[in-house]
């Protein structure tokens, strides 16, 4: 799971980061608007955790232009004006949750938890597809009954195609996904390829009744 940080202090930023990757999600960095901008158009992400006051801009605004592209990534906005408007604004925007500086890490996982499983599991405490469960908090696959052991990287790419059943994904778009903005350290088509073949064999020892479609010259879906 991907979570970008709209955040202009460095040091609450590298706190946070830290925290998060050490709970095995992929982070991305925004230190002002125009960036945050930028990544809210051109990637999708599983939270977005966005700062009102930016350097060149209002992360109010930034959250206007979200709801204006019809995206549907979460927003938790972070700030340390906690004022009633500042949270009824980004409320009323569509932010999906307000929580005032300082926090403690286990409050702000707490909500990034909570905004994900409304965003992608309809408020459940899993996400299933045909006879396949996925716990995302304890990061835990099943198959029918029995526990499927992924590496970090099997899992990340099997939990983007379950949330995003039966449609065509291209491969840079999973890529994208499961590497974040270092998705230059490798390479990306190879990996993908490797790695849903890894899948496609652990599902069908498992006898999954989900399995992985190429589709010619474009990417691959999830049926």
């Amino acid at each position: 799971m991907k979570i970008l940080i709209v955040e202009d202090e460095p040091e609450l930023k590298e706190t946070v980061q830290k925290f998060l990757e050490a709970e095995q999600f992929i982070v991305e960095y925004a230190h002002n608007y125009s960036t945050g901008l930028d990544k809210i158009i051109s990637y999708e992400y599983d939270c977005i955790l966005l700062d009102i006051m930016l350097p060149d801009g209002s992360g109010i605004d930034l959250l206007r232009e979200l709801k204006k592209l019809h995206k549907k990534d979460p927003v938790i906005i972070l700030s340390a004006k906690d004022s009633v408007d500042d949270k009824v604004t980004g409320l009323e925007i569509g932010a999906d949750d307000y929580l005032a500086k300082p926090f403690h890490l286990a409050e702000l996982m707490a909500r990034i938890r909570s905004v994900i499983r409304r965003n992608h599991q309809d408020g459940e405490n899993k996400i299933t597809y045909k006879n396949i469960s996925i716990d995302p908090d304890n990061r835990k696959v099943t198959v029918g009954k029995k526990e499927l052991v992924l590496n970090r990287k099997e899992y990340d790419l099997l939990y983007y195609f379950v949330i995003h059943p039966e449609k065509t994904l291209q491969k840079t778009t999973l890529a994208e996904a499961i590497w974040g903005d270092y998705i230059d350290q490798a390479d990306s088509l190879d990996f993908i390829y490797s790695q849903i073949k890894n899948l496609r064999k652990k599902l069908k020892t498992f006898h999954a009744e989900a399995d992985f479609q190429a589709v010619y010259g474009i990417g691959y879906k999830f049926i």
